[in-house]
C-alpha cells in the first residue's frame, strides 16, 4: 500500500509497458523457482521473505494488527502481538508459495498433503442434484483444497476473481488454477449466470466471502463492527436452492487440513433483498468461528471496516510527521508508530 503524498509520477508508455511486463516475468519466474526448489529450502526462503515484507510493509502492518485484535480482543498487546503479525505475514507468504508449486504436484502429493472435516455436507449437497456453495474466508491455503477436490473425489471446481492488470498477468494466473484443477470466471456482469449455470451442472462453486470487493455488498455485523460482505453467496443459493456451506482451509504443520459447517438456512423468508441480508448475517457469524480458529493465518491485509480507513489515514499522518522530525531510530519508531493505534473501535 502506498502512501498517495508519495506516489511516483505517471509512467509515459514505454516505460509502463516495461514495468507490467515486469511484473508478469516476477510472477512467472517466482513460480518457477518455487517448483524447482526442494521443500525445505523453499519453506525457508518464503519465512525469509515474509520477514522481509513484515518490516517493509508498514501499512499492511498496521492493518494485520488491527485485524488480530479485532479477532483476539485488544488484550492481545506488545510482542505477542508482534509475533502474530509476523506470523500472519509468514502464513501469507506461505500461500503464496503453495500455490505456485501445486499445480507441479502428483496426485499421491495432493491427496498426502490434506486432510479433511465435515466433507460429508459437500457430498449430501451433490446428491441433491444442484452442486454447494463453499463460502470462504482469506484464510490459510483453500487453493490447495480447490486442487484436491478437483484431483481426488473429481468434484470439478469453479471461482471467481477479480480481474488483474495487466490482463497478460490475469491470463496467466487463471492458466495456473486452472493447472490445479480450478475453473476460474471473472468478476463481472456476465458471472453470476455462468455460476448458476455451474451449479445447476453439478460444478461445486467457491467463493470468498470476508470481503467486499468493488461497489455493492450487503451491511452486516462482524467481528463487532458493521460493513459490507459479499451478498453473491446469498443472492445464488436463494435463485438456485443450493446449499451454502462455510469452509476454511487450514495450514496444519506442513499439510493442509479443510473444515466445512453444516449448511446455512435459505429458505425464503420475505422479499429478497431482506433475505440475502439474513443469510449474509447468518454467513458472516459462521466465518467469525472459522477465522477464530486460527486468526494468524486470516490473510486480510487491506481495510475491511469504515474504522479502519480513518484509522489508516492517522497512522500515514503520524508517520509522516516522523518522517519530518529526522528520528532514524527504527525501534523508537516503530513503537511511535503503534502507540495510541492498537485499540479496535467498536
Amino acid at each position: 500500500m502506498t502512501d498517495p503524498a508519495e506516489s511516483p509520477a505517471p509512467l509515459a508508455p514505454l516505460a509502463r509497458t516495461r514495468r507490467l511486463s515486469a511484473d508478469v516475468v516476477l510472477y512467472r519466474s517466482g513460480a518457477a523457482l518455487a517448483r524447482r526448489l526442494p521443500q525445505p529450502v523453499g519453506a525457508a526462503l518464503t519465512r525469509a521473505i515474509s520477514r522481509t515484507a513484515y518490516r517493509l510493509l508498514p501499512e499492511r502492518r498496521f492493518i494485520t494488527e488491527r485485524r488480530l485484535q479485532r479477532v483476539c480482543g485488544p488484550q492481545l498487546q506488545g510482542e505477542a502481538l508482534a509475533e502474530a503479525v509476523r506470523a500472519s505475514f509468514e502464513s501469507y507468504a506461505r500461500y503464496w508459495y503453495d500455490g505456485a508449486r501445486i499445480g507441479d504436484l502428483d496426485d499421491v502429493e495432493v491427496e498426502a498433503g490434506f486432510s479433511h472435516q465435515g466433507f460429508h455436507h459437500i457430498q449430501e449437497a451433490i446428491d441433491t442434484g444442484t452442486a454447494p456453495i463453499l463460502a470462504l474466508p482469506h484464510l490459510g491455503g483453500w487453493e490447495w483444497a480447490g486442487t484436491w477436490m478437483a484431483r481426488i473425489p473429481g468434484y470439478p471446481v469453479i471461482s471467481v476473481v477479480e480481474p488483474l492488470k495487466p490482463a497478460r498477468l490475469f491470463d496467466w494466473m487463471v492458466e495456473e488454477r486452472r493447472r490445479m484443477g480450478i475453473d476460474i470466471v471473472a468478476l463481472g456482469p456476465d458471472a453470476v449466470s455462468v455460476l448458476i449455470k455451474s451449479l445447476r451442472t453439478g460444478q461445486v462453486v467457491c467463493l470468498l466471502a470476508d470481503r467486499q470487493v468493488g461497489r455493492g455488498g450487503v451491511e452486516v455485523e462482524f467481528f463487532g463492527e458493521r460493513t459490507l460482505l459479499p451478498g453473491g453467496p446469498a443472492t445464488l443459493a436463494l435463485r438456485t436452492g443450493a446449499a451454502i456451506l462455510p469452509t476454511a482451509v487450514y495450514q496444519d504443520g506442513s499439510n493442509h487440513r479443510g473444515v466445512v459447517l453444516p449448511p446455512i438456512p435459505t429458505e425464503r423468508q420475505g422479499r429478497l433483498r431482506a433475505d440475502v441480508t439474513r443469510v449474509t448475517q447468518e454467513l458472516a457469524r459462521s466465518l467469525e468461528q472459522l477465522i477464530s480458529a486460527a486468526p494468524e493465518q486470516w490473510h486480510l491485509m487491506q481495510p475491511n471496516w469504515p474504522s479502519d480507513e480513518a484509522a489508516l489515514q492517522r497512522f500515514r499522518q503520524q508517520r509522516r510527521g516522523l518522517d519530518q522530525s529526522g528520528d532514524d531510530d527504527p525501534q523508537r519508531r516503530a513503537k511511535s508508530e503503534r502507540s495510541g493505534e492498537q485499540r479496535v473501535p467498536g
